[in-house]
This record gives C-alpha cells, structure tokens and sequence, in this order.
C-alpha cells in the first residue's frame, strides 16, 4: 500500500512540474479544491458531515475527455446521539482515495466525470479498513475553476461510507 501512495505522490510532483503548459480543452491539467457533503445510506445517522480536500491530475485523451489519477483527504465527522441515555459522538474517520479519474466534457461549461480506486483508511480504529472509493459527479467549469455535484462511495466489510456532496477545484 505504501507504495501505491508514494507512486501516486510521484506522478502528481512530476504533473506539477508539467502544469504550466497550456491545456487543449477544460478537462486537462492540475486540479486542487475541496468538498463539503451530507452522509447518506449507512452511516448517516452516526455521522454529520463529509469534508475534504481533492487533487487530480488529468490528461487530455481525446477531444473534451480527459483520464488521470485522484487523490486527497476525506473524512466524516461525528454526530453526537443518546443510546439508551448516554450520549454518544463517533470518532471522526478519514480516508485517502487513491485513484483513477476520468472527464467528459458536454459543453465548454459543462461536464461528466468519475473517480475509481481504493480509499485507504487514515486512521487508528482497531478492526478499520479501507475500500473500494467511487466518486460519480457532474459539475460547471470554465478555464481556472470547476464547481461540482457528486455522490462519494467508500465501500468497507459490513457496509459503506457514502455522501452527497457540493466540491469546487482551481486549475492550474
């Protein structure tokens, strides 16, 4: 595992390196922003808030689409809730995605994407792991900045993280 995180940080120093260069259309190049969403499915009355930080690389394949890795930090954090009349506030649980992304886009402003890999747990619970990581979204962009929707999936033994979420990304 260490060193599918070391290969992903390598790739994305040499796309830094590389992302001054002009790009053919919206979907290419260095990618840095962040995310807010609402916890569903299993989780979401022991958690009330997914935040993070999202960076990817993208490379133009062909006319409006574009692949490339993902990575960046999410996490869940707790809500407080009464079982049985004690109260009780889980643990926040972070994530790395490590990841490959793909980008279509419908228009100049409009677009598709995807994310797929595995979210490797960031934390020091006993028993936790990570999962499988998707990450669906469709989002607004023009030449510096992206704004999206998505729904984000961490499937783990005995369940998943999942949440809706609102994210923006700066290019470079």
């Amino acid at each position: 595992m260490k060193k599918i995180i070391l290969t992903a940080m390598a790739v994305f120093a040499f796309s830094f390196a590389n992302a001054q260069e002009k790009k053919a259309d919206n979907a290419g190049g260095f990618k840095l922003g962040a995310h807010v969403g609402l916890p569903m499915g299993d989780i979401k009355d022991a958690y009330s808030l997914n935040l993070g930080v999202d960076v990817a690389y993208v490379w133009n394949v062909a006319e409006n689409f574009g692949v490339g890795i993902a990575s960046g930090y999410t996490t869940y954090i707790g809500k407080a809730q009464t079982i049985m009349g004690i109260d009780i506030t889980p643990d926040a649980v972070g994530f790395i995605p490590v990841a490959a992304t793909a980008q279509y886009s419908i228009t100049d402003s409009l677009f598709l994407g995807t994310d797929l890999g595995y979210a490797v747990y960031a934390g020091n619970q006993d028993g936790a792991e990570g999962g499988f990581y998707y990450q669906p979204k469709f989002g607004f962009q023009t030449e510096k900045i992206e704004v999206f929707a998505g729904y984000k999936g961490i499937s783990v033994t005995g369940g998943a993280y999942s949440s809706v979420n609102l994210g923006f990304n700066y290019k470079f």
